[in-house]
């Protein structure tokens, strides 16, 4: 039962908030599974992947250049909404901008559900495609490891979608104390696999024996593969030869025994595919400043988070001091230093026995990574438990981050509701839990369907498995129903690629507004400051600009896939135009005008 009467109580300290936003950032899950999507960009001729890292850093400066000015903001206009909120006050409280109040607040809050309503079913999506991993690799005869199937993936993503939406139904207290525990044991599990990573690269020098991953089995092995060359369509191919098992059988020397595997750091293949960074300034290095314009447009979505916590003004105990904090805070411990500590040693360990191309085509790259080094840290075998372990982790990472976006997301739209910019029953409370419930099941309900629409395809475009992949799936509704052919699968779209564009389109969106917002804030204020409220918002404004710009361009200049983005930006426009629909007839229905008449009508 909900009451309208019924307000927000102020239970949140700085841990609390501080640990929400770090929830959302979630390092250890982003690593997982985001290279995923950035490998699948970045692996042909024209892979923009040899500049990954330098993507995030870019992407890190603009995300630090944004959550100043959401700091800023917070500090003048602590309260419940966000963006949404900030735009109101921002322009009510201005001298001369007041009467666009209604309409700002609308638009920053509309644009925001493009990121706040997709980005949760991306994240329910990839808990699916993480349990495919794991179920395969448990049991590989039931499920493919690398190649998990769609059905099973968009059971998970809906089953998940109302259990994680239930947690936050039941208090944001509740969520803060789960996502506390996950933060700690995400970054420091994360922490031990880079670690491990750069161990494994300093001890294994090129022409060292070492050892090589195979995605049928999900296993590593310390012996050159035996191969055979089979004709298909007229095309030669060397394929590995395999016992009954399925497990790939070691070639032979002249004494009749197994060749060892000699590592190699090779940076392109034949067609000039990118495979491995030949050393560590390769891994730092822009290599072109397209390829890192690509890969900022994918990272965007793993530093995303760090605002979550200004939607919670109106329960923390110290909103004006602790908020700002807590934005600033977040962002520079999992961004700066978690992430970027961790891509540097995910890319710098890929080498000839895992290639980035290898990394393109599987589900979870980085648990592949974690079943190589552990094998090479414990000893053969051992891999598989450290990876389930680490995994483990992840998964958890992935509840906690899918928990804070339904949290923010529930909380901007109870600020519409309550406005009437949305139905008003989104700006209801539950009278005992005190949480948006209407607003948190309705997003619950969007999750689940973005969430299969995550998976669906998601080894479309450049992640299209080999045909002879395809045909060693386990055959089954579950595991196979789905998969096509690998020239089909390459004409269409890779689908986690093109929610996750369409996610980060609305997050380009919504913090350039905000970062205009941010200099209308302050545009005549007495504590205006140049460098925090001119020269700071202008940089993220035109960067958020830039990478949107880019979307069109990119793909039309060589660089990345024309069809991800494409659609991507199509969904964006579909959704202003319903968006200028719904308000141009909610206006009229309730007889409210466009601009303010005077200021106490925005409030």
């Amino acid at each position: 039962m909900a009451d309208d009467a019924v307000e927000m109580k102020p239970t949140l300290g700085l841990t609390g908030l501080t640990m929400n936003a770090m929830a959302l950032i979630a390092p250890g899950a982003f690593l997982w599974l985001t290279f995923a999507g950035q490998a699948a960009a970045g692996s042909g001729p024209q892979g923009t992947a040899p500049a990954m890292w330098i993507g995030i850093l870019f992407a890190t400066v603009l995300c630090l250049a944004t959550a100043v000015c959401y700091a800023e903001m917070a500090k003048l206009y602590p309260g419940t909404g966000s963006s949404y909120y900030f735009a109101e006050q921002s322009f009510i409280n201005h001298q001369s901008a007041w009467p666009y109040a209604r309409l700002a607040k609308f638009i920053v809050g509309w644009g925001s559900h493009l990121y706040y309503w997709i980005y949760p079913g991306v994240m329910v999506g990839v808990i699916g495609v993480i349990s495919g991993y794991l179920v395969g690799t448990l049991w590989p005869n039931f499920m493919s490891a690398s190649n998990p199937g769609p059905a099973f993936m968009m059971v998970v993503a809906v089953f998940f979608s109302f259990a994680v939406a239930y947690i936050a139904y039941k208090g944001v207290n509740g969520s803060t104390s789960v996502n506390i525990a996950i933060n700690v044991i995400q970054i420091s599990a994360l922490l031990v696999f880079s670690v491990a990573a750069l161990g494994y690269r300093a001890s294994h020098p090129a022409g060292s024996a070492a050892l090589q991953f195979d995605p049928q089995t999900s296993a590593a092995y310390s012996y050159e593969f035996a191969t055979t060359t089979t004709v298909a369509a007229g095309v030669s191919t060397d394929t590995i030869v395999r016992d009954a098992n399925g497990i790939p059988q070691p070639k032979l020397d002249s004494a009749g025994k197994p060749v060892p595997f000699h590592i190699d750091y090779p940076e392109k293949d034949s067609s000039g595919g990118f495979l491995s960074h030949p050393n560590a300034k390769s891994v730092i290095r822009m290599h072109n400043f397209g390829f890192m314009f690509v890969q900022a447009t994918i990272a965007i979505l793993i530093l995303v988070g760090f605002e979550s916590v200004t939607s919670m003004g109106g329960e923390a105990k110290n909103a004006k001091r602790d908020v700002p904090i807590a934005v600033i805070t977040s962002l520079l411990v999992q961004g700066c230093f978690c992430y970027l500590f961790e891509y540097f040693a995910a890319n710098y360990v890929l080498n000839s026995g895992y290639t980035m191309q290898n990394a393109a085509g599987s589900a979870a790259p980085i648990g592949d990574l974690m079943v190589l080094v552990g094998d090479a840290l414990f000893g053969a075998g051992h891999g598989r438990i450290f990876m389930l372990a680490e995994a483990a982790t992840v998964f958890l990472a992935l509840i906690g981050t899918t928990l804070s976006c339904i949290n923010t997301g529930a909380r901007v739209t109870y600020a519409m509701g309550k406005d009437s910019e949305l139905p008003d029953s989104m700006g209801a409370l539950h009278s005992a839990n005190l949480t948006p419930h209407k607003a948190i099941w309705t997003l619950a309900i969007i999750s689940a369907v973005v969430g299969c629409l995550t998976v669906v395809m998601f080894f479309g475009d450049g992640a299209a498995p080999a045909d002879a992949s395809i045909a060693a799936l386990p055959h089954g509704f579950w595991s196979s129903f789905g998969y096509l052919t690998h020239d089909k699968m390459a004409a269409l779209p890779n689908s986690f690629l093109t929610m996750t564009l369409a996610s980060n389109f609305g997050t380009f969106l919504l913090y350039m507004l905000s970062c205009l917002t941010c200099i209308i804030c302050f545009h005549g204020h007495p504590q205006f400051s140049f460098v925090k409220h001119l020269l700071i918002p202008a940089f993220g404004l035109l960067a958020n600009l830039a990478c949107m710009v880019f979307y069109l361009v990119g793909p039309f200049m060589g660089f990345g896939t024309k069809m991800e983005p494409l659609i991507a930006l199509g969904i964006a426009a579909v959704w202003a135009i319903y968006g200028g629909i719904y308000f141009l007839k909610a206006s009229k229905s309730t007889g409210r005008t466009t601009l303010v008449q005077n200021k106490a009508g925005a409030a």
